[in-house]
């Protein structure tokens, strides 16, 4: 049987992690040294971009972990340990998630490699400078800050800073607004 099929009858032909029912592929659960149906999960096209880092995190989207952590399926539940972790630091319930889940020591292993790989991603400003986290940065042109009516001005430092796990992106506060900034858009 191939991997595809052991997945669709594990999963009853839904994604493990929403229950969605189209659009399903498989997704191998990195680091995969071969394919096997104990590696991967079934999965969504819309859960599939997130984990992938292709699109915005959207945090109301997985409030699904909620069910799929509790799974008995290890790959599943590396792949919603790593989620949460991703979602936590802006999402209380996420944080909260974080906290029930447990996972047997390898699984908890497997889950924590990635993450540390994740460690590696360096975010770069305009200059092509390392940036860190709690950095100052300032901006080197004016903004328009998407859901809301503020334009952050060119010059405007921003203390702080926070990165994410995409490397083109970093968190600070403008006007008192936690915004997502372009590393593009910045200077050390």
């Amino acid at each position: 049987m191939s991997i595809e099929q052991t997945l669709v009858e594990r999963s009853n032909t839904q994604c493990e992690l929403c229950a969605a029912s189209e659009n399903l592929s498989v997704y191998e659960v990195p680091p995969v040294t071969e394919a096997h149906s104990d590696k991967c999960i079934y999965t969504c096209q819309t859960c599939k971009d997130q984990i992938e880092n292709n699109i915005e995190l959207t945090p109301t989207h997985w409030h699904c972990l909620n069910d799929s952590m509790w799974s008995q399926t290890p790959a599943v539940q590396v792949v919603a340990y790593r989620m949460l972790t991703r979602l936590a630091p802006d999402n209380g319930w996420a944080q909260d998630a974080l906290d029930m889940i447990y996972l047997e020591e390898d699984t908890l292993a497997w889950a924590k490699v990635a993450l540390a790989e994740d460690d590696d991603i360096k975010h770069v400003d305009s200059n092509g400078v390392v940036l860190q986290a709690g950095d100052t940065v300032t901006l080197i042109k004016d903004l328009d800050v998407k859901g809301s009516s503020l334009t952050a001005k060119r010059g405007t430092a921003v203390r702080n800073i926070g990165l994410t796990s995409n490397p083109e992106h970093i968190e600070g506060r403008v006007d008192g607004q936690r915004i997502v900034i372009l590393t593009k858009f910045v200077k050390k």
